[in-house]
């Protein structure tokens, strides 16, 4: 396919949102704050997302949760993802988070396949039980009538029960207002590949907007699953780690133009700086330093010296360090 003279065009709402930019930054844990969000957003991605936060943290008030949910008005379209057991405390989050915070989106997590959310029942734990499903997504609608819901899930617990499409009519006559599938099970965990022709049969068998996730891991993969799977959006994860140019290339290809050049070495290097300033600016020096570890081991690579230049800043003691070792490298 010539990416290169393929346009598409698009009207996409979820609710009444209208969303300029079909690709979205997905909801990770410790990886979609403030900084890395700013990052996307400001590299064209159409919405981002919270890291998923704990409705019973929420409702206590815990202070580190609801830091998790703060956010800029540059963030804007921003959906908050909640995740718990109950539908009564995930209501009671859910508006909280609307009252507090007034985000564009409240997004149900029935996706996380990690076995410490899954066994106290939340997460793709629900996928085991749609009667549950629909009592909590219930709730969620009802307390927070003037905010569109959105569902994030997996197709299902395992191969054996797939009930993504099943599940989707359900949602919709709810009020979801959008689902975003991850066509694996549970079980599969990030194992395997995406079947994404779960996407393609959710998307036919509902009249809400379906957003795509699982297997992008390059740009070109957003335009050929919009075509094979006929989704309204796409949802972009791993492949956004350590480059948030992913949103800026992507959204190249689908209006038509040539794709943009990979980033280069001094790019990578100022991104990595803008990335530190926002986490220290955000989270002090302490946690900022630390969060940044791992995304050095995202973005350092690829180029000659990135192996022991990557080491340095992983193993950096302060923000001194790191500064002076992207300082340095970069003259």
């Amino acid at each position: 396919m010539n990416y290169g003279v393929c346009k598409f065009v698009y009207h996409m709402q979820i609710g009444n949102l209208k969303i300029d930019t079909p690709i979205f930054l997905a909801p990770m844990a410790g990886v979609t704050d403030y900084s890395f969000r700013i990052l996307c957003k400001e590299m064209g991605a159409g919405v981002v997302y919270s890291e998923f936060v704990s409705a019973h943290g929420i409702i206590r008030e815990n202070e580190k949760t609801l830091d998790m949910i703060r956010f800029t008005e540059m963030e804007r379209p921003i959906g908050i993802q909640i995740f718990g057991d109950t539908p009564d405390v995930m209501a009671k989050a859910a508006r909280v988070v609307a009252d507090k915070f007034q985000p564009d989106i409240i997004d149900i997590n029935y996706g996380c396949p990690v076995p410490k959310i899954t066994k106290k029942g939340a997460g793709s734990a629900a996928l085991k039980d749609l009667c549950l499903m629909d009592d909590i997504t219930s709730a969620v609608v009802e307390a927070v009538p003037k905010l569109p819901v959105t569902v994030k899930m997996r197709a299902g617990w395992d191969m054996s029960h797939i009930v993504a499409i099943e599940a989707g009519p359900r949602l919709e006559k709810i009020g979801v207002k959008a689902i975003a599938l991850h066509p694996r099970t549970t079980k599969q965990s990030y194992k395997g590949s995406a079947n994404w022709e779960l996407i393609k049969e959710l998307k036919q068998a509902v009249s809400i907007p379906i957003i795509g996730n699982g297997d992008i891991k390059k740009p070109e993969d957003v335009v050929r699953m919009f075509e094979k799977t006929g989704c309204d959006a796409v949802m972009v994860a791993r492949a956004a780690l350590g480059n948030p140019w992913f949103f800026k290339q992507a959204s190249a290809l689908l209006n038509g133009a040539s794709l943009p050049p990979v980033p280069n070495t001094e790019e990578r290097i100022e991104m990595c700086k803008r990335h530190l300033d926002l986490l220290l600016e955000s989270r002090g020096e302490h946690i900022g330093t630390n969060l940044m570890r791992k995304h050095f081991g995202w973005y350092i690579k690829g180029f000659a010296g990135a192996a022991t230049l990557r080491q340095s800043l992983v193993t950096a003691k302060n923000k001194e360090e790191m500064e002076k070792l992207l300082d340095e490298f970069d003259r």
